[in-house]
């Protein structure tokens, strides 16, 4: 009798790497693909259709775009900044960095940032056996204060009226990148404004 393949169900994507070091081989990787248990997106990703976790189109993001971070109206409404759902997952990778391909679903929406932009303020969230980046709240503020054209003029107004009452706000911090990404007098401005 074969033995029966069998996929923890606390993760929704693994990398082909992944999966070797779960002791995986190619050979059980395609019989999981055939069977339906496993999805291939690409040549080193695969979607575990066996997962019973929370859903998020940010686990995604590291299969299509692995330099990928969440950025923007998505990393604002992550941080609860907006009432404004992105129909699309904003992500930043690097300007020499390119996208294999982008999937039909999740929708993605890619932004090229400059390598210094791009590296700033990334942390990493976890959520349970899930990974995904995400730039800070402060990096985040800043870079829709930054892209406020782009944006929307009201979307940026109402994740900076949202941030100032956080208690966990970091003004110096906030700053610091406003400086950093040459926005400064403008967020200055802003700050004057709502504050």
């Amino acid at each position: 009798m074969a033995d029966k393949v069998v996929l923890p169900g606390d993760r929704k994507i693994f990398s082909m790497l992944d999966l070797k070091s779960k002791g995986f081989s190619q050979y059980k990787v395609s019989k999981l693909v055939s069977e339906g248990k496993l999805i291939k997106l690409n040549k080193s990703f695969y979607e575990n259709t066996e997962y019973r976790g929370e859903e998020s189109d940010f686990y995604y993001v590291e299969a299509y775009a692995p330099k990928g971070v969440i950025c923007l109206l998505s990393a604002a409404n992550y941080y609860h900044l907006t009432t404004f759902v992105p129909d699309a997952v904003d992500l930043a990778i690097p300007r020499k960095a390119r996208v294999s391909t982008i999937p039909d679903w999740p929708h993605m929406n890619v932004h090229y940032y400059t390598d210094d932009r791009h590296e700033l303020g990334v942390i990493t969230v976890r959520e349970g056996k899930n990974e995904f980046r995400i730039y800070d709240v402060e990096k985040t503020v800043v870079d829709i204060v930054f892209y406020r054209e782009k944006v929307g003029i009201e979307e940026t107004k109402e994740v900076l009226v949202t941030y100032l009452k956080r208690k966990d706000r970091n003004l110096n911090q906030l700053m610091k990148y406003a400086e950093l990404m040459k926005c400064e007098k403008v967020m200055r401005n802003y700050l004057e404004v709502l504050v």
